[in-house]
């Protein structure tokens, strides 16, 4: 089995830096487990980490796609084994580092499509888009993806549009196809959690995304609404985004725009503490006590060696 380090956390919680510590550390390299820092050109609101931030240790994953292409849990796992393979080949240990609790557990878990079929960011995006461009228009974008399931659900039964268009973004399946239930015992995985009181982290969510505006986060949606980038896309639905897209539709003013930003960040990463919470594998750290990180380093160098071992 192939140990695996996985760094999760909320956003804005430090994960980032933290990947950076550990890969100097212990020797390895760094696979993007975000949801949108996949996307080229979404640098700024997604808060990509930079080439001075990286410190020269590998990073993996990011930059991976086009803003146009699709994304989701399945899509992730086929990538992500890829990439785990070629630093475990070169004998580096594969550090995993993201918020998008859906990926990682896909990934190291295993894809059992019938409990890991949710994302709730992309289910309240869904259903503000009912809301604001009407039944018909939600149930359009099931006949695109899966048309199968569009002949049987009728549009004003938005509940279940939206379940079978989540299900699909997801697992890249039609909800109408067999479920799949599987167990990845390809990897064994060391969880370990950037712990930041939530305070703490409402404030960092607050100054980043002051930060992210000031960086220019407006011009950069405009620029990708200019390369033809649809708004139905999934990188177009990440938060920070959205808001800024509805500001250039003339539906919110720019204040307003910023305000929705942070509010839904904020909601984010509650989302984030209750998923990876609910993780029992999870040591949660507080990054900031370096003797509470050096114990955490000599544990996984035990842990990894007591695995390679058993290979």
């Amino acid at each position: 089995m192939i140990p695996v380090l996985a760094i999760v956390g909320a956003t804005a919680s430090g994960k980032s830096s933290f990947a950076v510590k550990c890969a100097k550390a212990l020797d390895g390299e760094i696979i993007s487990a975000d949801s949108m820092q996949i996307y080229k050109y979404m640098d700024i609101g997604t808060g990509k980490v930079t080439e001075e931030e990286m410190q020269d240790v590998p990073h993996h994953l990011i930059d991976a796609l086009e803003p146009g292409d699709d994304c989701n849990a399945a899509r992730f796992v086929e990538l992500a084994e890829k990439e785990i393979d070629k630093v475990y080949s070169k004998g580096k240990l594969p550090i995993l580092c993201g918020g998008t609790g859906l990926y990682i557990d896909s990934l190291l878990k295993g894809a059992g499509f019938d409990d890991n079929s949710c994302d709730s960011h992309y289910r309240e995006y869904l259903e503000n888009l009912a809301l604001q461009n009407g039944n018909d228009f939600l149930h359009d974008m099931l006949k695109e993806c899966d048309a199968e399931s569009a002949k049987s659900i009728h549009p004003n039964n938005v509940k279940r549009v939206v379940r079978a268009l989540e299900f699909f973004h997801v697992t890249g399946k039609s909800i109408t196809t067999q479920k799949e239930k599987t167990q990845n015992t390809k990897y064994k995985p060391i969880y370990a959690g950037v712990k930041k009181e939530r305070d703490v982290l409402y404030q960092n969510i607050e100054l980043r995304v002051d930060k992210m505006v000031s960086d220019g986060l407006f011009d950069e949606v405009e620029r990708l609404i200019k390369k033809g980038v649809s708004f139905k896309s999934n990188s177009m639905q990440a938060i920070g985004y959205r808001e800024i897209i509805w500001y250039f539709k003339g539906l919110c003013t720019k204040d307003e725009a910023i305000r929705l930003v942070k509010r839904n960040s904020r909601r984010y990463a509650k989302r984030q503490f209750t998923w990876f919470g609910a993780n029992k594998d999870v040591l949660w750290i507080d990054v900031s006590k370096e003797d509470e990180v050096k114990s955490f380093f000599e544990y996984v160098k035990k842990e990894t060696e007591r695995k390679e071992l058993n290979r």
